[in-house]
């Protein structure tokens, strides 16, 4: 188990999960799910890595594709769980390097903005937030970003304020500039190319991204959809439990020798 995620992983393919955290997070962000993952599969290792632009990585830059990169070059052969933006990276990697994605797990995620128009209308407001991360500073900002109605069903503990704290306004400006949903390929065309087995999570009170997570696992050749009870968009954080219990199962079921 690792929370810095800086070295590759040394398990045999199919026997390591990788996990990629959300925009303003850490790898420290999965420790929860990291011992819970263990606990239902013992034998599994499991390889949490700092997203460019975030903590250790704080001073790598790269949109989603060379992030997928990173993720993938300390992660080598594995299952990928990525949440939010680390799904996203997730969902790229899958398509770039399927020789060594074996299974994905989608929480919160998307495969992008479908209009050309409302991609530009994001884009621009990613980069209006990237100021405000500059002008203000981490602290202020995360209180703000805490503030969002995806996160409002998260309590103090479970928002990890303290973690995030760690990254830099720097690295969560290039983070948002580069690997924002504004900047981000319509990868809606391109699902049926991903040819893993992929297991979509969304929250039940998540109503947009429940409705994307349908979509996802529609367009999805191999996949399974699973809205976990009395969650919010921070499914692991919230209901961390129920989250393992519903990857623990997808998980076996794939039967990796």
């Amino acid at each position: 188990m690792s929370d810095l995620g800086q070295s590759p992983g040394s398990a045999e393919g199919s026997h390591q999960i990788v996990l990629a955290h959300g925009f303003t997070q850490t790898a420290r962000s999965w420790s929860g799910i990291e011992q819970l993952l263990h606990g239902h599969m013992p034998d599994i290792e499991t390889l949490a890595i700092d997203m460019p632009g975030h903590a250790s990585a704080s001073e790598l830059r790269g949109d989603l594709w060379a992030s997928a990169d990173h993720l993938t070059q300390l992660g080598g052969e594995a299952t990928y769980i990525g949440y939010s933006m680390g799904g996203r990276v997730g969902l790229h990697a899958a398509l770039a390097r399927p020789d060594l994605v074996r299974a994905l797990v989608l929480i919160g995620a998307t495969a992008g903005i479908d209009s050309h128009e409302e991609r530009q209308l994001r884009r621009t407001a990613d980069e209006q937030l990237a100021d405000r991360i500059e002008s203000i500073g981490v602290p202020a900002f995360i209180d703000e970003w805490l503030t969002n109605p995806l996160f409002a069903s998260l309590t103090d503990d479970q928002s990890q304020r303290t973690d995030r704290l760690r990254n830099t306004a720097e690295g969560l400006a290039a983070s948002l500039r580069s690997a924002g949903t504004g900047t981000q390929d319509n990868l809606w065309v391109r699902l049926s190319e991903v040819e893993v087995p992929v297991l979509v999570i969304a929250g039940e009170h998540d109503a947009k991204f429940q409705a994307i997570g349908r979509r996802l696992a529609d367009e999805l050749p191999h996949s399974t959809f699973e809205v976990i009870a009395e969650a919010g968009h921070s499914v692991h954080l919230e209901q961390p439990e129920a989250t393992v219990d519903a990857i623990g199962r997808w998980y076996k079921s794939l039967n990796f020798s």
